[in-house]
């Protein structure tokens, strides 16, 4: 077994030598040769949230100056849906252009950084989960897109917190119109009964994995869903976190 280590690291290393692992944003080489990672300068261009944000939903605020006090749509909700929000940054910059790549691009490779930095931020945010689930597509637009990029993520996240995954727990059975394309409204009547649960949750302390938070809609239908199932908690993980238009 010991022999078997040996030459599997020994293969690695020559590979990593002859074709050494590059940042799957910039192509720049890495140093050290870790394609769980962003290259240093990408990784120091991602756009923080900063404070001025929503203590509950991570909504950034657009004056830098303003505090950190709940939303209007938290402030309304009577019993809020998910515990908490936690996202690698605001959405735009680089982390928009490589959401945008891992989402529309084919870019699958962008999984592993992404869910690398995802992990970092839900250590330091102490989250405890019992079992990671990806928000589901339909299956139409699985077959379109040929994979799923929030179970990408989810199989990463899950693996690095040594939690179980399930890919097909939360379903969505109706396809709906693409929430980017509607009005904030519109968006709740869209999302509203296009999931289902495959069997009960009970007990579980869930974590909700997704790729961008905008109104919130999607992942509030799914946590609503996955609470009537019985889930002691859902805690929202994505990405990246949009403020509102």
């Amino acid at each position: 077994m010991a022999a078997i280590k040996l030459l599997r690291q020994s293969v690695i290393d020559l590979f990593n030598y002859l074709l050494p692992p590059a940042c799957a944003l910039c192509l720049a080489r890495l140093e050290p040769p870790d394609p769980d990672h962003f290259c240093s300068v990408c990784t120091e261009q991602i756009p923080e949230l900063g404070k001025a944000r929503c203590p509950h939903c991570a909504l950034p605020y657009p004056a830098p100056e303003n505090p950190a006090h709940l939303c209007k749509t938290c402030l309304t909700e009577k019993r809020p849906l998910f515990s908490g929000v936690t996202a690698i940054g605001r959405y735009d910059g680089l982390l928009r252009e490589a959401v945008h790549r891992l989402k529309y691009r084919g870019d699958i490779n962008l999984d592993r950084p992404l869910a690398n930095l995802l992990v970092r931020r839900l250590r330091q945010d102490k989250v405890r989960a019992t079992i990671a689930i990806p928000v589901p597509l339909h299956a139409s637009k699985t077959r379109q897109r040929g994979y799923n990029q929030s179970a990408l993520l989810a199989t990463r996240i899950g693996r690095r917190l040594d939690i179980p995954v399930a890919t097909d727990l939360l379903a969505r059975h109706r396809p709906g119109l693409p929430q980017q394309q509607l009005a904030a409204a519109d968006r709740i009547d869209n999302i509203k009964g296009a999931f289902a649960l495959r069997r009960p949750v009970d007990g579980e302390d869930i974590l909700l994995i997704d790729d961008v938070m905008t109104t919130g809609a999607t992942a509030r239908e799914c946590a609503r869903v996955l609470g009537a199932g019985g889930a002691a908690s859902v805690h929202l993980a994505i990405l990246a976190r949009a403020p509102l238009k």
